[in-house]
Order: structure tokens, then C-alpha cells, then sequence
């Protein structure tokens, strides 16, 4: 191996750790602050870093000419996908929100397949079948009281909502530039949620402590700007059929930790819904990585 395929293996590694770990960080950091305020406080400070490291191409953003475009991939991509996503970490454990919203690149195949004109391929149905039972394995706890529905349904518009974004931006892509249409919609939906944060919350109801900064600062940093200048780093080197392969280990890997360091519960339909939703989007991105992974990390 390469000097140059070490540091794809590393940058990828990197990307797919910290999406994994990021839910049980969250989840640690929730009973310390209202969901919307952490949720907007997290997008929008990440925007902020991300915009202040782009601002020599500050020409690139063309406000003026896609202001509307940043303003729907925002309202999508940020303040409906973490909003929805931080209040749900609040009813289901990190491990299994991350399972349910992982199942994002399947319908990603859906929407392309309704929407963009691509093929839907045989493999591609049965990976969207095999998908739809998962959610169903995973949501059987929900009817003996052991996972609570309303977090399941929270899970499933996350992924929607994030689905629909990447869906938009990638009908978009041709005429923004991608960095900037990172930082602006982080920026714009991040002060959405921290303004909805502000009317409907308190913010003398965050306790700034340890857990809480920790949450903040990681989803500010690592979170938001560093994982997505990994990603275009990768996409700029031609490495995107290579993030394809590692996608579905951010599930597992939410799950290991929720299960570790947060004694998050880990049972049999848990266990027969995490891997039918793998299963499912392996199936679903087996044929045309590249435009699969391209699709699923534009947003």
C-alpha cells in the first residue's frame, strides 16, 4: 500500500469514527441543554469555523445569484435534519437513532429513482424491501414499551429530511460551490434552530459543564467543518468508491459505543433490525458507488 493510499485509508477511518461516535456524544450531552438550542448552537458554530476557513474564496459564494439555494438546502441539510435528529436522541438511545437514520441512503435510491431519473435495478428493490423490514425489526420494541415510537418516527423524518436535502443539492450542485454551500446552510439553518431554541426554550435551562461543552465543542468542530473538509479532501482525490465501502460501519459503530460507555440497551430485534438495515444499504449501494456515496455526502 501506498503512501498516498495510507492517508485515503486514514482520512476515510477518521470520517466514518467520528459519524459513529458523534451519537453517543450527543446523546451524553442532551440532559444538560435544550435539544433546539444544542442542535442550532452545534450547526451554527460549525458553519461560522467552516465559512471563516473559506473566506479567502468569499467570491465563490455568489450570494445574490443563490441565496434561495442555500436558504432550502439549510432549511433541509441542517435545521430540519439536526432539529429533528437532537429532540429524537431524546426518546430513542443513540445507537439505535443512528441505525434508523443510516437508513438514509436507501431512500436516497428512492428519491433518485422518482426524481433524478436513475435506474432502480433489481438489487436496488430488494435492498429497499429488506430496508422496510428492518425498520420494522427495530420498531417491535416500540409496541411492548421498550422503544419508544414517537423517537422511531423522529428517526425516520431525520432521514427524510436529510435524504430530500441530498436529493436538492445534488440537482443544485452545478451551480453553487459545494464548501460554501456547507458553511451557508449550516450558518443559515444553525441560526434557525437557535432563534426556534430561543422562543420555545430557556437558555438559563443549560448546565455548562463538562459533558455539555464536550458535546458542544466536538459537534462545532469534528462534527460539522472537520468531517466535511474530510470528505471533499476525499472527493477531490477520486477516493469517493472508497467511503462508499465504509458507510455502514457508522451504525455499528454508534451502537458499540451506546452499548459500552452508556449501557444502552441491545436487544434480539435490535439486533435483526440493525442487520437487515446494513444488509439493505449494501444492497442499495452495491452497483455505481461512486455516484451513490456523491449523492449521500453532498448535503
Amino acid at each position: 500500500m501506498g503512501n498516498s493510499s495510507r492517508k485515503t485509508m486514514l482520512a476515510v477511518t477518521c470520517l466514518v469514527l467520528i459519524w459513529g461516535v458523534s451519537w453517543s456524544i450527543y446523546k451524553m450531552a442532551l440532559p444538560y441543554t435544550p435539544p433546539l438550542l444544542f442542535a442550532g448552537m452545534r450547526a451554527l458554530i460549525g458553519g461560522l469555523l467552516l465559512a471563516a476557513f473559506l473566506l479567502p474564496t468569499w467570491k465563490k459564494m455568489k450570494w445574490r445569484e443563490n441565496w434561495s439555494r442555500y436558504c432550502v438546502s439549510a432549511l433541509l441539510n441542517a435545521a430540519l435534519f439536526y432539529g429533528l435528529q437532537t429532540v429524537g436522541l431524546m426518546y430513542l438511545p443513540g445507537g439505535l437513532f443512528s441505525v434508523l437514520v443510516y437508513f438514509q441512503p436507501v431512500l436516497i435510491g428512492l428519491f433518485a429513482w422518482l426524481w433524478l431519473g436513475e435506474k432502480m435495478s433489481l438489487m436496488k428493490i430488494i435492498g429497499l424491501l429488506i430496508g422496510f423490514c428492518g425498520i420494522l425489526a427495530v420498531s417491535a420494541d416500540g409496541f411492548t414499551g421498550q422503544v419508544s415510537i414517537v423517537g422511531v418516527v423522529l428517526a425516520i423524518f431525520t432521514a427524510i429530511s436529510w435524504a430530500l436535502g441530498v436529493i436538492y443539492v445534488k440537482r443544485e450542485s452545478g451551480k453553487v460551490d459545494s464548501l460554501w454551500m456547507v458553511a451557508l446552510q449550516f450558518i443559515i439553518g444553525g441560526a434557525l434552530l437557535t432563534g426556534a431554541g430561543t422562543v420555545f426554550e430557556s437558555w438559563s435551562d443549560i448546565v455548562w459543564n463538562g459533558g455539555y461543552l464536550f458535546g458542544l465543542g466536538f459537534g462545532a468542530t469534528f462534527g460539522v467543518p472537520i468531517a466535511f473538509v474530510i470528505y471533499f479532501h476525499l472527493m477531490n482525490g477520486g477516493d469517493a468508491s472508497k467511503v462508499a465501502s465504509f458507510t455502514f460501519l457508522v451504525p455499528l459503530i454508534a451502537v458499540a459505543t451506546g452499548t459500552l460507555f452508556l449501557h444502552e440497551p441491545f436487544t434480539y430485534s435490535l439486533v435483526a433490525g440493525l442487520v437487515l438495515i446494513v444488509l439493505s444499504i449494501c444492497l442499495v449501494n452495491y452497483r455505481g458507488k461512486k455516484r451513490a456515496v456523491q449523492a449521500t455526502y453532498d448535503a
